[in-house]
């Protein structure tokens, strides 16, 4: 293991420290975590073997937060009120640090945060029927100058600043760093979290969830759509520290594209298992889930259930659906004739469920940005429906509440030009003393409402009854 060293180098337009690698990135998270704003971007490290890179940061510079039809906009020095669309405000932020440098970093400052699901209606007219009774804002998004990544493939850490990020506040992260450094890992499940839950409780009864899906076929039969995605929402009373909630919940179900946020109101616990889109210099990817079916008891259940997932006729034919959908949405900020799908229907596994996920991949246009891409494709449609507008008016009309920060996503966008983004689910949003968490599925002309509603709680129970045992 590479031994711990502060020693700075500059490379185009960064600092770059090495740091000593860490297995388990908790330890440098807990030790930025009493800074304002702190954000980790997880990828489950070391119980999931899927994901690369961990990326922590704190203290941003500038804060872009939306509410409605307004984005504040705060530095350390002034705070504006702003009625441009929220993406164009996330460029115009990053264009002052931009640097065509240093691709080969997945991130060396730039933007962390999330992009919520509601924050769609800032891209489409959408009517407003659902209850929008989380007051946490659309979009939530960082401008920071510095970041420790950790590379769990190459098994290398650095802190990585720009030139903005001051003499004090780099020689208070070398030293923060250097501690969290030589502290030693708890093990896996060895820590009780301290954190409290009430019973999670379903929002609409199995009666409403059917008669929502009996709605939703009459809408597929009449041509007004070919799939919708319907969840519903569970909450709880709750106590006690997120973030200890966070770290029980990692360790029961490790996902590739798992993040924590904290905010002033509350905290973001991602566990998702998808990634939305991805961006590495100009080549761009985007890996949709579609077709789902739980884990066995057994290693021959187990599986039995992989082959039924892999041969399901209804899921891969949904999961194409959303194929169709993403390349057309790629191929809006895309060089013509680059859009490519590699992979159909591969089988992904996770400690509670299996996936069928697709991989589509596309060349991003000289003249187009990550953001435009962003813009271009939000929100995900694998968690929308085909066609997206008919499929988000008819969510909004039959899910009693808005999804929130659920649906969305979380991730970054470097000044280098990178991004990779998830699809919120497998999500819970602490607000006050309430948590919420939801789960849903794609609905086609063939799905059973008994299997669908089953496969809401398939994705999600494991979550909720981790927290609901810890707390007794």
């Amino acid at each position: 293991m590479p031994r711990y060293s502060s020693k700075s180098r500059y490379m185009s337009h960064f600092i770059v420290s090495d740091l000593r690698y860490l297995a388990d990135s908790s330890a440098y998270f807990e030790a930025i975590r009493d800074l304002p704003s702190p954000v980790w971007l997880d990828s489950g490290r070391p119980l999931s073997p899927l994901g690369r890179y961990d990326i922590i940061s704190a203290n941003p510079s500038r804060r872009l937060i939306t509410q409605g039809g307004i984005t504040t906009d705060q530095t350390r020095h002034q705070t504006r009120q702003l009625t441009d669309n929220p993406f164009d405000l996330v460029c115009q932020a990053l264009a002052p640090i931009s640097t065509k440098a240093n691709k080969d970093l997945p991130f060396c400052g730039g933007a962390l945060g999330y992009f919520g699901y509601d924050l769609g209606r800032r891209l489409e007219t959408l009517p407003s029927q659902a209850n929008a009774d989380i007051p946490l804002p659309e979009m939530y998004i960082g401008i920071f100058d510095w970041a420790i990544v950790q590379d769990h493939q190459q098994q290398h850490a650095w802190l990585i600043a720009l030139p903005s990020c001051s003499a004090a506040d780099h020689r208070d992260l070398i030293q923060r760093c250097e501690r969290a450094g030589q502290q030693i890992s708890p093990e896996p499940g060895k820590v009780p979290p301290n954190f409290h839950t009430s019973a999670f409780q379903p929002e609409i009864s199995a009666d409403t969830y059917a008669a929502a899906i009996a709605t939703i076929h009459e809408y597929i039969r009449s041509g007004d759509c070919y799939q919708v995605n319907f969840t519903q929402r569970f909450s709880a009373d709750f106590e006690g520290d997120s973030y200890a909630a966070y770290q029980h919940l990692r360790r029961v179900l490790p996902s590739p594209f798992s993040g924590y946020i904290g905010l002033e109101q509350g905290a973001v616990l991602s566990f998702s298992p998808e990634r939305f889109l991805h961006v590495a210099g100009r080549q761009v990817e985007t890996k949709p889930i579609k077709g789902t079916l739980p884990r066995g008891r057994t290693p021959e259940q187990d599986q039995a259930n992989a082959q039924r997932l892999q041969q399901s006729v209804k899921d891969r034919a949904e999961n194409l659906m959303i194929v169709d959908l993403l390349r057309n949405d790629l191929s809006k900020t895309c060089e013509l004739g680059s859009v490519r799908v590699p992979e159909l229907f591969a089988l992904e596994s996770f400690p509670n469920v299996h996936h069928l996920v697709s991989t589509i991949t596309g060349t991003l246009g000289e003249h187009h940005s990550a953001i435009d891409l962003l813009k271009g494709c939000f929100p995900g449609g694998s968690i929308t429906g085909a066609p997206k507008l008919r499929a988000m008016e008819i969510i909004e009309e039959l899910e009693p509440s808005r999804r929130s920060i659920y649906c969305g996503s979380l991730g970054y966008i470097s000044a280098n030009g990178n991004m990779d983004t998830s699809i919120a689910i497998r999500t819970l949003v602490c607000d006050q003393n309430r948590i919420y968490c939801w789960g849903g599925g794609g609905i086609t002309g063939d799905s059973k409402v008994e299997a669908e509603y089953q496969e809401s709680l398939d994705k999600i129970q494991v979550l909720l009854k981790a927290l609901e045992e810890v707390s007794g």
